[in-house]
């Protein structure tokens, strides 16, 4: 049995993106040659977190069986998590009137998990136009995620069951 390399684990790579997503330097009020800088390095991250989704989704495509689509599913949700995050925590620093109660990276990746388990409790929430259109693009990934997840779900059981009907 072949090994794979350690940053293709799902569960290694998923706390990877998450790491990746707090040590992103984002503050309000950088100008000049720091925010250049800053723009490349989140330019970076994002094509790492990139990479790290399209390590998965190769790994999917040479293995396509149910259960190995959980794992790629579970990689993009999280790589999908953190950049929404990433784009609500710019937002609301940039612009203080574009969410309510929006202040930190973890108030940021909370809102992006309640709004994709569409729980909703309403502490943290768009309110400028920016941060709606956004959060708008959110909901539609989420319903993509979890169509996605309900159908390997599916596909998983319907899997088994043929396999003890055999």
């Amino acid at each position: 049995m072949a090994t794979r390399p350690l940053l293709t684990h799902p569960a290694l790579t998923c706390a990877l993106i998450v790491a990746i997503f707090y040590l992103v330097p984002v503050e309000p009020g950088v100008g000049g040659a720091r925010l250049v800088v800053r723009g490349a390095a989140s330019a970076v991250v994002l094509l790492l977190v990139a990479w790290l989704v399209g390590a998965q989704i190769r790994r999917q495509i040479a293995d396509p069986r149910p259960a190995g689509g959980a794992a790629g599913l579970a990689v993009a949700l999280v790589g999908g998590l953190v950049i929404f995050a990433l784009a609500d925590y710019i937002i609301a620093i940039s612009g203080p009137d574009q969410f309510a109660s929006l202040r930190t990276k973890t108030d940021a990746l909370y809102f992006a998990l309640a709004t994709l388990a569409t729980v909703g409790y309403g502490d943290v929430h768009p309110t400028g136009q920016l941060a709606r259109a956004v959060v708008m693009v959110q909901m539609a990934f989420n319903l993509v995620v979890l169509a996605t997840g309900a159908s390997i779900f599916i596909d998983l059981i319907t899997d088994r069951i043929r396999q003890k009907s055999k």
